[in-house]
């Protein structure tokens, strides 16, 4: 499996967090691999490998690119067959929406129509020819120009800032003193834009701090970790983590444990297998 990120440009940072390009694999058999919370809005762009998951029918239903993959609640199971390869753009939940001028959304996976979509075979040419940074480069410009008409809102921006320095370990009232608000009027506005709450937000970004560090370092003493990142305790720390992954902390540090022994220690954002 082949990873790379591409840092945003400057003029980009407070709505993309990054870009980022995926190759993977997954051989003839139809293979599942399992998408797992964070607190980001994922916009992909796939090629190759039939991607599809399963719709609210039970059926397997294939996907158009792009799709996004908006705040989770639960880890997705996502089908493909051959190699896929995914460009990725990382962005913050309070401003996706606005960037692309939809409405907001509650999450999960989204099929949008959108001038956007349009870039999607010029795209698939470069990925063809091996340029995935050329590709990247096109998206980027995309942004670039979509960024002029694109005005952030201030409160949202001062309350985002506030959540990333925290990581998440930050209270509802604290994000409003720092993005001289109210806290009804913060949450009005991070729920038109995000479509979710702040404490919703903060939660997935915390839970994304703990499960980066077991990945990394599944010996991780989870009682120090809770204590540092906020939790009441270990079992506050291991009942958010089960909510969000559908898994217990020990079983994550051993599924990692077996992964670092094949492959490279790395997270990536959509492909987590």
């Amino acid at each position: 499996m082949l990873h790379k990120e591409f840092e945003s440009p400057e003029t980009l940072r407070d709505t993309i967090k990054c870009f980022w390009y995926t190759c993977n694999d997954f051989g003839d058999q139809n293979a599942g691999f399992e998408v797992v919370p964070d607190g980001y809005a994922e916009i992909t762009f796939h090629f190759g490998g039939n991607l599809s998951n399963i719709s609210p029918n039970g059926d397997l239903q294939l996907l158009a690119s792009p799709i996004m993959v908006g705040l989770l609640n639960h880890p997705l199971i996502f089908h493909v067959k051959g190699k896929l390869e995914v460009i990725g753009i990382r962005c913050y939940p309070w401003t996706v929406f606005d960037l692309l001028g939809l409405p907001s959304g509650n999450g999960g996976v989204q099929q949008f129509e959108h001038p956007l979509a349009k870039l999607h075979p010029v795209l698939a040419q470069l990925m063809a020819a091996g340029k995935p940074e050329e590709a990247i480069n096109i998206l980027k410009d995309y942004f670039l120009n979509a960024d002029k008409e694109t005005t952030a809102d201030n409160t949202l921006f001062k309350a985002g800032t506030a959540m990333t320095k925290a990581k998440g370990s930050i209270a509802v009232s604290e994000v409003a003193e720092a993005a001289h608000a109210t806290v009804r009027t913060l949450e009005r506005k991070f729920k038109q834009a995000a479509g979710h709450t702040v404490k919703d937000v903060a939660g997935l970004m915390r839970f994304e701090q703990v499960r980066n560090r077991l990945w990394a370092d599944p010996k991780v003493n989870l009682a120090a970790l809770s204590h540092e990142l906020g939790y009441t305790d270990q079992a506050h720390l291991s009942r958010e983590f089960k909510r969000y992954s559908g898994t217990t902390p020990a079983a994550f540090a051993r599924k990692a444990k077996e992964r670092h022994k094949n492959f490279n220690s790395e997270i990536v954002a959509f492909v987590q297998s």
